[in-house]
């Protein structure tokens, strides 16, 4: 089969391997919808034969790491309670020992005994019509929800969603959401949808657009305004009760923390940036800061869970679908950070 991998210097490239064929405890899948995500950045605009995480793999790698499909073919030992042909799934895009304490918990990213297989950087992963992995990385697609809403939920959806439960947020919050590509549009949609009054953060007026569509209250623009004073006149000047940091500008982490009331909390999704605050403030202010990684596989099916019984039109995030042969313009389209998700639809 033919899959699309990352060549450097904001390049793709394609490369033939053999269609997969299940071993013991694996599964197939033949790919519906495959997300790209803010973090395919990296090795989009990376130097050639970059790899990351430590990742040593020989030869190309099929980029991909939000997949969504069905399952096509099953290996040896797997159970019918794991997967049976017909299956419509999600991956949960890691793998680990299986064993360990992290992986029994579903955080095999978290696994403490090897290396985590991470599908679409250190394996194959969905940029390509089939995708092979262990049956106990699927996850349940719930029949409300379409390939692509599940492909979000495979990694920027999913991610949002565990941060926003990390942040307790309730119905009774305001929450600044700084970034409003596709993971912070996201959190935008899902604090909309649990409640919350949402304030809305980013450079790009398309963007700020979409995210009035999916739910935010208001928005800055914060090439244009304080983000910090105008968060202060939008609550009467006490601040957001909770921040979710989306972007990876180290500014933005900045104002995210100076932004939230006293006893406020702030969540770190975004990845890049210079990681450097100032502590005093978050002292003073009794500031609680954390980051946040991605999503454990229990919690990638409760975001489904919830998209699916709340109606949240997770597809609404999407502004381009692409045919996987439009690839080059499709990533070059995604690194002008102008518009919502992408995704490729096989």
């Amino acid at each position: 089969m033919r899959g699309m991998i990352f060549a450097g210097d904001r390049q793709v490239d394609f490369a033939e391997v053999p269609d997969p064929t299940p071993g013991p405890g694996e599964v197939v899948l033949a790919i519906k919808a495959s997300g790209i995500c803010g973090s395919d950045l990296h090795m989009y605009r990376g130097p050639k034969g970059m790899r990351l995480l430590g990742v040593t793999a020989e030869g190309p790698i099929i980029a991909g790491h939000e997949p969504c499909g069905v399952v096509a073919a099953v290996g040896p030992g797997v159970t019918q309670f794991e997967a049976r042909e017909g299956d419509r799934v999600m991956v949960h895009h890691y793998w680990g020992c299986g064993v360990c304490r992290h992986c029994r918990a579903g955080w095999s990213q978290l696994c403490e005994r090897v290396a985590p297989t991470v599908y679409g950087i250190g394996a194959h992963g969905a940029h390509a019509p089939y995708m092979k992995v262990p049956a106990r990385t699927l996850v349940p697609l719930p029949e409300a929800l379409s390939f692509e809403a599940g492909a979000a939920i495979s990694c920027g959806t999913g991610t949002s969603y565990a941060a926003l439960k990390r942040l307790k947020l309730t119905g009774g919050d305001t929450i600044a959401v700084f970034g409003q590509g596709p993971v912070g549009l996201a959190g935008t949609q899902l604090a909309a949808a649990m409640g919350a009054r949402v304030i809305a953060l980013d450079v790009s007026p398309e963007r700020l657009e979409l995210a009035k569509e999916v739910g935010a209250a208001e928005t800055i623009d914060v090439s244009a305004a304080d983000p910090v004073a105008a968060i202060k006149d939008l609550t009467d000047g006490h601040g957001a009760d909770l921040a979710l940091e989306a972007s990876g500008a180290s500014e933005a982490r900045k104002a995210a923390i100076a932004a939230v009331d006293i006893w406020g909390t702030v969540a770190f999704v975004g990845v890049g940036g210079e990681p450097a605050v100032e502590v005093g403030p978050i002292m003073r202010r009794q500031i609680t800061v954390f980051g946040s990684w991605t999503f454990s596989n229990i919690g990638q099916a409760e975001c489904a869970a919830f998209a699916a019984e709340r109606g949240v039109a997770v597809d609404q995030i999407f502004t381009d679908r692409w045919r996987l042969d439009q690839a080059a313009d499709a990533y070059r389209r995604v690194d002008a950070q102008a518009a919502g998700k992408g995704v490729f639809l096989m």
